[in-house]
């Protein structure tokens, strides 16, 4: 590869999994935009941020964090690396966030990082419910 070029963020989505079809394509489960709680702390055997990056080429790092509503510390984090060999090629990437618990009621946030420049940052509120 000649020259890098930063490659564009297509899609990304918080999700409860990711299944690999024998197709080769991949079905996401339990499409995540908020999380209501009965109580705090709510714990998650795990967590899938799926993202898809296309329009660049070269060797990249995707970097994904949950942080904290008070500090912005992360709660979880994953690294990926990925290369796009040409323009029309494309990575997904599924970044796993196991065990992960949320000790209280706020707005967490959900960061996309490449090669460390942020790309993405979208909310993700724990709210609290009635129990019926």
């Amino acid at each position: 590869m000649s020259q890098e070029i930063l490659p564009d963020l297509q899609a990304c989505v918080l999700c409860e999994d990711v299944r690999q079809e024998a197709s080769g394509q991949q079905t996401l489960i339990g499409i995540i935009g908020m999380i209501p709680a009965p109580g705090v702390p709510i714990g998650f055997f795990k967590l899938c941020l799926w993202s898809r990056w296309c329009g660049g080429t070269g060797n990249f790092v995707q970097r994904s964090l949950i942080l904290n509503p008070d500090d912005d510390q992360p709660i979880a984090e994953s690294d990926v690396a990925f290369a796009l060999p040409s323009l029309d090629a494309h990575a997904t990437n599924v970044h796993v966030f196991g065990g992960l618990q949320f000790q209280k009621y706020g707005l967490y946030t959900v960061e996309v990082r490449l090669d460390g420049q942020l790309r993405l940052r979208f909310p993700l509120p724990v709210v609290p419910v009635q129990q019926n």
